[in-house]
């Protein structure tokens, strides 16, 4: 017999784990389905962002961090150093364990509000008088019925056409963050998030990496001084990235990977390497969701199509995060999953995406959220900018890394704040104070008025809202 929720979220990752509590926090029955597995086949909620993706390449990074600090700059703190080594394995073991205390932090949480969860694959199967049959496929299969389904299914990395994932030569992000030992030779084809976090990663600990791309300009969705300030920082870390890249050939062997391309200048360059990552972009994941079941519509790209309120096309039926248009942003699929679940009780679930804040976790960060200089140029839209250097930031000396500035976009006419970008230490911290300042669209001077601790890299931001109208103080 079919068991009947008010609810159905098939999906555990940020967008549907998120979205089933809340709902349940509103007084709804939900069940959530997932059917992502640990190692010893037990649940691992949380999705793409817990399992290979934002959580365990953070760790990896703050891993590959430490040893660069104690190999390059425990010296400048007086600091001595002998002996150092890099255990990979304990470094995955770590990185391992903090995605499992993730894992069980969500079952925990779904115990606390009362979610009742299915561990297996969830499916449309029929519709029937506004009620949905969804089946999970797994360990234990049921039958579940709901009147509310949110499809929170994620999304998958795509293969580049030719070279398939086989995630010990050729790796998609899963692969790259499962490497044993340190590549002597790492390419990666990409330059986007995944591509620059696992780059710095593995060239941290000893790798000799090059990152491959396509398109002629560097981060071209971030502000241009804002990505030439970080490309600048990346050269003199020794990370080669090449622009304009047509990779024309991808074989691997006992020995490796090869990759056949032509450069900017058109000429043919072949690479051998150790290992390849690819990391060209994320495709939405429907697979085994049957959609067709129920005639639910998808587009071009395989995204499910909804409203600006995430409805889709069938009552009842809504969805969230990377399966839907928009950012593949965990953060952003949160955001969504509340939102869904307060319309669903009747209240006015309200999802900003011109606030929604972007972060690349290398060392130095890049953050920024709202219009860039050449978006603000492109729209005619008059403004004026103000930058601040972190190399006049009395915490960054202290801190021994003065990579980077903030950089403030306001209205030229009523200085309201449209654009912040920063690069340098900690800037997916500083980034919430931008988006908090802009949600109640405050002007450059309002944050230039507000004091903020000092020593303190907030600072910079400060300052850089102090340089909009040309007094900083400190440069």
């Amino acid at each position: 017999m079919s068991k009947q929720f008010d609810l159905i979220v098939i999906g555990a990752g940020p967008g549907g784990y998120i979205a089933a509590i809340r709902a349940a926090q509103l007084g709804m029955n939900v069940a959530c389905i997932d059917e992502w597995s640990s190692a010893d086949g037990k649940p691992a909620p949380g999705g793409t962002c817990t399992n290979v993706g934002c959580i365990p390449s953070k760790a990896l990074l703050q891993s590959s961090e430490h040893y660069e600090h104690a190999e390059k700059h425990f010296a400048d703190h007086g600091i001595g150093v002998s002996g150092l080594k890099m255990d990979v394995a304990k470094m995955v073991a770590r990185k391992d364990a903090v995605v499992k205390q993730n894992n069980d932090g969500i079952l925990y949480l779904f115990k606390k509000n009362k979610v009742t969860f299915f561990h297996g694959r969830g499916a449309f199967v029929k519709s029937v008088d506004g009620v949905y049959d969804i089946e999970v496929s797994g360990a234990a299969p049921e039958t579940l019925q709901a009147k509310q389904v949110i499809v929170a299914t994620g999304s998958r990395a795509r293969p580049l056409p030719g070279a398939a994932f086989d995630e010990e030569l050729i790796l998609s992000n899963d692969g790259a963050l499962r490497i044993g030992a340190v590549p002597k030779k790492l390419a990666l084809i990409g330059s986007g998030v995944i591509g620059l976090e696992m780059g710095s990663v593995w060239r941290r600990l000893g790798a000799d990496v090059t990152v491959l791309e396509a398109l002629p300009t560097f981060l071209g969705a971030v502000d241009d001084q804002i990505a030439k300030e970080a490309r600048k920082a990346f050269d003199k870390q020794g990370l080669k990235i090449e622009l304009g890249v047509k990779v024309t050939d991808v074989q691997s062997g006992k020995k490796g990977v090869s990759v056949s391309y032509t450069d900017a200048k058109g000429e043919a360059q072949k690479l051998a390497v150790d290992k390849l990552i690819v990391s060209i972009g994320r495709v939405p994941n429907t697979e085994g969701l049957k959609p067709e079941a129920v005639g639910l519509k998808l587009d071009d790209r395989g995204a499910i199509v909804v409203d600006d309120e995430c409805r889709t096309n069938l009552p009842g039926v809504w969805a969230v995060g990377d399966v839907v248009r928009g950012p593949m942003l965990a953060h952003k699929a949160e955001e969504e999953g509340v939102a869904v679940a307060e319309r669903l009780a009747g209240q006015h679930g309200h999802v900003d995406f011109n606030l929604i804040p972007w972060v690349i976790y290398t060392s130095p960060e890049i953050a920024w959220v709202g219009k860039t200089e050449q978006q603000l140029k492109e729209a005619g839209v008059k403004y004026r900018a103000g930058t601040f250097p972190f190399l006049a930031n009395g915490r960054a000396r202290a801190l021994g890394d003065t990579t980077g500035m903030v950089k403030i976009l306001a209205d030229a006419a009523t200085d309201e704040i449209l654009g912040v970008h920063i690069v340098g230490p900690m800037a997916s911290e500083l980034i919430a104070e931008a988006c908090v300042a802009m949600a109640f669209r405050a002007s450059s001077e309002d944050i230039a008025r507000i004091c903020h601790a000092h020593p303190s890299l907030s600072e910079s931001t400060k300052e850089a809202a102090l340089a909009v109208d040309k007094r900083t103080l400190n440069f």
